[in-house]
């Protein structure tokens, strides 16, 4: 059968490989999960630490890129193991700059949080 091209056939289908994706990322990821989880707890508290909404839009806003990077090193995680189980430089190298990326995530959800629950609590 085809691949729909266009309309909302191609616009479901779409829909169902980024359900597939999210499964396939909560199911064999520990770091996706944790990313997660985090977020399950942070977005509520989004709306109690965000004075307006800015301040909630970039809270929310560094959770998603955590998620996005965990997906992303996850992928790339992926396709280098099912290109070989052999070591290459290559292939550490891939797998380090995805990691790297994670923690940048990580170092933002932190940086966003921290900012912003500081001027709300404890600065100007």
């Amino acid at each position: 059968m085809a691949r729909p091209r266009h309309g909302i056939a191609r616009l479901l289908k779409a829909c169902v490989y980024s359900w597939q994706g999210f499964r396939a990322g909560w199911r064999h990821e520990t770091a996706f999960r944790d990313a997660v989880l985090l977020c399950a707890v942070l977005t509520p508290l989004a709306f109690w630490v965000g004075r307006d909404a800015l301040d909630r839009a970039l809270l929310l806003a560094a959770l998603l890129v955590l998620l996005i990077a965990e997906l992303f090193n996850s992928a790339v995680e992926a396709l280098v193991d099912r290109i070989g189980a052999e070591r290459h430089e290559l292939s550490g190298r891939a797998k380090d700059y995805g990691a790297a990326a994670g923690l940048l995530a990580a170092l933002l959800v932190a940086l966003v949080w921290g900012t912003i629950a500081w001027l709300r609590f404890g600065g100007a």
